[in-house]
């Protein structure tokens, strides 16, 4: 059977057998005609928006249409997104009324349909904002609206959906999923700060969304602002109907009301503008009444928190139907509704019909907006969308704390996580509304949990931990966790990510588009810096203790690995205090995506604090104390490199045994903390020198790397140094159950004897042990002692 063809434009849901009753919790407001100017506005500001939208997919010449359009007008590549944009640009009409209106009112629109770049950029150049950020190329004259149109989606323009370059924007509209999050990280600490998001209906369908939902739930309104968010049902994805398109208001109702929100349904299409003005109107009155209650020492218990499904057509001004398709309130017009209109003459009609219905002459005078465009602004340019200082220069200093402060004895056992606790303790007191944890339920299971000695879990629909200012936000969501992360990160303040190694790869691709954000930000002279983004990972393959297989699996270093260099940092502090004073410096950095690996099972601390500060200053260093004594001109035999905690063990352990079995061997042991110093020169900006190299691993000598993560990551890593055929490089192997401690070392080739080569007799006698008595030999952990 042939895929069916939808015969008419948007179809109604199938009615659902729910009860009737059930719409008796969805708002109802009276209507409220809005006052005859303002609507006129809004409705000239919508069609400028439209018409500039739908020029900047289509037209490389005649952009304000001053003669008869031809073939020749048309650019010769069409991309861009129609379908989202009409709604896109209702919405931001009306915000920018809202915060005219509101005097007090601070406000980001976040956009979730991430291509629609067309909207949101018409838009800006109507309030000016453009012209802000790129004096020259993009003000409000007819060259500025000429170069807007032509540069759109061509080398040197802007791309075809939302990024750094975008004002307003702290969202990468890329990958679906994290806008609805991102925006509740936001508002976080921010008390008067609204972000108004809009979740198109096919982003709605992701995991990330599904779970953001929620966040209302982790949302103090006493410290912190608000959000409205704004399901935008069109109906369609890319060539299919969205599952919430499918759903009747019943459904809908029925599903926010459980997430904890009230519901307004807005999808009168002939009074939409009195309808969603009404709607923006009561979400903020909604908002106020329980920011209001929680500022004045009476919470509400689980308050129920405003949002709006705003139902349009998608592709909505657009062309009706095309060549016998349906076009508008349809899938036909996600894209570029005329393909070929700079081919052939009948989409060159259609395509002239309904750029002149925009009737863009009324609303253009000389190059600028009308008054009748404009009347909807806020007068005070910082207050528009496009120029809220918080989403292009937030940043805002930690205090800093001393950290060696809370360092431990050189020569003890010390869980690197235990210690780093007691410091972020510390430095949540001192800076106690701009910084934030955003843990996955591991908190205490990864040994973190002195940083509530002083603080709380922040979860608003618990008895116990509700109405306390907490800064730890604890949800079984990494996705969660990444978006509030991001949104917190981008409005100025800093973020700490901890999580079980093997699930920190689920927030792979969310990480990626984040770090595409920034490498762009940088490149944005207008943009200022960012705290760094920080993982702490834990709970690693080498020590999995309760778990097996499944949580054994180091490849988000090689996730950040792929970065740019600019922004890869990756951290394996070999001990408690060389973890502390990595924890440290990457809180004070900037515009990094720092991950930083450890155990949090007590292990040796090698190094005093002032040892450790230089340790991690340096990034590598020469082991004097596990290593053989040589002469000044004296050179190793072999190099042995330890590179994480308990792989930087065993090559200790391995040291200690050679220097027993074969005292004459030269050894020289390196312990790498700083993972990129090993880059070749040119590919990183923490890369050794060819002579620092040299210094601390040979010329030429044997060399052999026992390292954490996968071996691929770290050969692709050195490739491009000299004589990489000495070197040999051992790491977690895809080995591994449920066992001990040790025999992960073993099967995954990691362990003292498989780096000394002597693994056939001594490795069974020790797995024999281990299968007789379910447990490691009492010998493995003891401290290596050298004489």
């Amino acid at each position: 059977m042939p895929r069916a063809e939808i015969p008419i434009p948007n179809p109604p849901p199938l009615p659902s057998a729910l009860p009737t009753s059930i719409l008796d919790l969805a708002v109802q407001l009276p209507h409220q005609p809005l006052p005859d100017a303002d609507r006129r506005s809004l409705k000239a500001f919508q069609r400028a928006a439209n018409y500039l939208a739908a020029s900047m997919i289509f037209l490389r010449d005649n952009t304000l249409l001053k003669s008869r359009l031809s073939h020749n007008d048309i650019k010769p590549r069409l991309l861009g997104h129609w379908g989202t944009c009409p709604g896109l640009t209702l919405v931001y009409s009306h915000l920018n009324l809202l915060l005219r209106n509101h005097s007090d009112l601070e406000m980001i629109y976040v956009i979730g349909p991430g291509h629609g770049a067309p909207a949101a950029l018409a838009a800006l150049w109507l309030e000016g904002s453009l012209e802000k950020f790129y004096p020259g190329e993009y003000d409000v004259s007819e060259s500025g609206f000429y170069n807007l149109v032509t540069r759109f989606s061509v080398p040197g323009g802007f791309p075809s959906h939302i990024n750094a370059e975008t004002p307003g924007a702290i969202h990468e509209g890329g990958e679906l999923g994290y806008a609805l999050g991102a925006a509740f990280g936001a508002v976080m600490d921010k008390p008067d700060l609204v972000v108004t998001v809009v979740v198109g209906d096919g982003e709605a369908e992701t995991g990330p969304t599904a779970t953001a939902w929620h966040a209302i739930k982790f949302l103090d309104p006493k410290e912190s602002g608000a959000v409205i968010p704004i399901l935008h049902v069109n109906g369609f994805k890319i060539s299919e109907r969205t599952i919430f398109g499918c759903m009747d208001d019943k459904e809908m109702v029925a599903l926010f009301s459980g997430y904890g929100y009230q519901v307004r349904i807005v999808d009168r299409l002939a009074s939409v503008d009195d309808d969603l003005h009404g709607s923006l109107e009561w979400a903020l009155t909604e908002i106020k009444k329980i920011q209001k209650a929680a500022r004045e020492g009476e919470a509400m218990v689980k308050p129920r928190w405003p949002m709006i499904v705003l139902r349009t057509p998608k592709g909505w001004t657009g062309p009706k139907e095309v060549e016998g398709k349906i076009i508008e309130g349809s899938f036909h017009s996600h894209q570029v509704p005329l393909p070929k209109a700079g081919e052939e003459d009948g989409q060159l009609e259609e395509l002239r019909e309904w750029l002149e219905s925009y009737r863009i002459g009324e609303l253009i005078k000389d190059g600028k907006p009308t008054e009748e465009v404009t009347r909807i602004l806020p007068k005070e340019n910082e207050r528009r969308l496009g120029q809220n200082k918080l989403t292009y220069d937030p940043y805002v200093e930690l205090k800093k704390v001393d950290w060696k402060e809370y360092t431990v004895e050189k020569g003890t056992d010390q869980s690197c996580m235990k210690v780093t606790g007691k410091f972020l303790d510390k430095v949540f007191q001192e800076n106690p509304s701009s910084i934030r944890l955003f843990s996955p339920d591991e908190l205490e299971s990864n040994k973190l949990d002195a940083i509530l000695d002083h603080t709380q879990r922040n979860f608003q629909w618990d008895e116990y931990s509700r109405a306390n200012g907490g800064r730890v936000i604890e949800v079984l969501s990494e996705h969660d966790c990444q978006a509030f992360m991001q949104g917190y990160t981008l409005t100025g303040r800093t973020a700490i990510f901890p999580s079980y190694e093997s699930f920190l790869g689920i927030v792979h691709t969310m990480m990626v588009q984040y770090s595409k954000f920034v490498k762009i930000a940088r490149e944005v002279k207008w943009r200022g810096d960012l705290a760094s983004i920080n993982y702490i990972e834990t709970s690693t393959w080498a020590r999995q203790e309760h778990n097996g297989f499944s949580h054994q699996n180091p490849s988000f270093i090689g996730a950040v690995l792929n970065l740019k260099a600019e922004a890869a940092r990756v951290y394996l502090p070999p001990d408690a205090n060389c973890f502390l004073s990595t924890v440290h410096h990457c809180l004070k950095s900037k515009n990094y995506t720092n991950l930083i690996i450890g155990s949090k099972q007590p292990t040796a601390v090698y190094l005093s604090a002032e040892e450790a500060a230089e340790h991690c200053k340096q990034g590598a260093g020469i082991w004097q104390f596990a290593s053989s004594p040589l002469g000044a001109n004296e050179e190793p035999d072999v190099v042995l490199v330890g590179i994480g905690v308990e792989v930087t063990f065993e090559v200790v352990k391995a040291a200690e045994l050679l220097r027993a079995l074969c005292p004459a061997l030269k050894v020289r042991v390196v312990n790498v903390t700083d993972l990129m110093i090993l880059a070749p020169v040119s590919k990183h900006p923490h890369a050794l020198s060819k002579e620092k190299f040299v210094e601390l691993f040979t010329r030429d000598k044997p060399l052999l790397f026992n390292y954490h993560g996968y071996p691929t990551e770290l050969q692709g890593l050195l490739f491009g140094r000299e004589n990489v055929a000495r070197m040999s490089v051992a790491g977690y192997n895809e080995e591994g159950t449920t066992t001990t401690p040790f025999n992960m070392m073993l099967v995954n080739g990691v362990s003292r004897f498989n780096v000394l080569g002597d693994v056939d007799k001594k490795v069974e006698e020790v797995r024999r042990f281990i299968q007789e008595n379910g447990k490691d030999p009492d010998d493995m952990y003891e401290v290596a002692k050298f004489e």
